[in-house]
């Protein structure tokens, strides 16, 4: 190759390396020495602190009373617990507050319970899998609500 080639290319190589290492310092210089926070005003932080819009009406969370379910298996065990639905929205709370849903709600987990096992439900991926199969099966006893998910505030076995 010709000289005068070779030194355009490297004068080129040069350039660009110095470029980049100009980058280079430029990026740690902002990322650290010249970084500035942010104002903290009062009412930013009261823009955080506040609570949506959709979760001002207060909890969705219906509690149903206490249930006693015999387990299946040997030696016979029973359950007591008590469970928490936590509602999609206000109109699935109030279908869950209706007479006769509630009954269907109730007899779903009491149906659900009754096919449990001592050693199903002893450990916490057991409790874990009851909680995501009284959810669908809820879901599906529901017409028109939804549960979001499902809260444990007694569960006691025996």
């Amino acid at each position: 190759m010709n000289k005068k080639v070779m030194l355009v290319i490297t004068g080129f190589l040069i350039a660009l390396n110095f470029g980049g290492l100009g980058m280079g310092v430029y990026m740690v210089y902002i990322s650290t020495i010249g970084y500035s926070s942010p104002a903290i005003t009062e009412q930013k932080l009261r823009n955080v602190a506040s609570l949506p819009s959709h979760l001002e009406q207060g909890p969705m969370v219906y509690t149903m009373d206490k249930f006693v379910a015999n387990l299946t298996g040997e030696p016979k065990r029973t359950l007591r617990i008590q469970v928490n639905l936590d509602m999609m929205n206000a109109q699935s709370y109030s279908e869950i507050m209706d007479e006769e849903n509630r009954a269907r709600a109730r007899d779903t987990i009491l149906r659900v319970l009754s096919e449990k096992t001592f050693t199903d439900l002893e450990s916490l991926q057991g409790k874990l899998f009851l909680k995501d199969e009284l959810l669908k099966n809820i879901n599906k006893a529901l017409r028109v609500g939804l549960v979001k998910d499902i809260y444990f505030s007694d569960f006691v076995m025996n």
